[in-house]
């Protein structure tokens, strides 16, 4: 059985939290059953199944991030938070 598919939001609304320079915060979950973008209170929260180990899941936050925003994922670069759950993405800002 295949599994759903990613709930995603508009990327307006993911660029919007954007700082002037392009950046975004986010929160990451590590491990979660489903996969997802969210926007609760501001804050941007991702959800990946990947578990945290030798960077997959971030690597994972970073193509679902791509996903959402409807770019390649070569266009998201990792600022801070390699390890940590709480990244800084630089987005292209179109």
């Amino acid at each position: 059985m295949a599994r759903p598919k990613a709930d995603l939001p508009a990327a307006a609304a993911l660029l919007a939290l954007a700082d002037g320079e392009g950046r975004l915060a986010v929160r990451v979950t590590p491990g979660a059953r489903s996969e997802g973008v969210e926007i609760v209170d501001g804050r941007v929260l991702v959800k990946v199944r990947t578990k945290p180990e030798d960077g997959k899941a971030s690597a994972a936050v970073l193509a679902l991030l791509a996903q959402a925003l409807g770019v390649a994922p070569s266009k998201v670069e990792m600022l801070r938070g390699a390890t940590s759950r709480e990244k800084l993405f630089r987005i292209p800002q179109d």
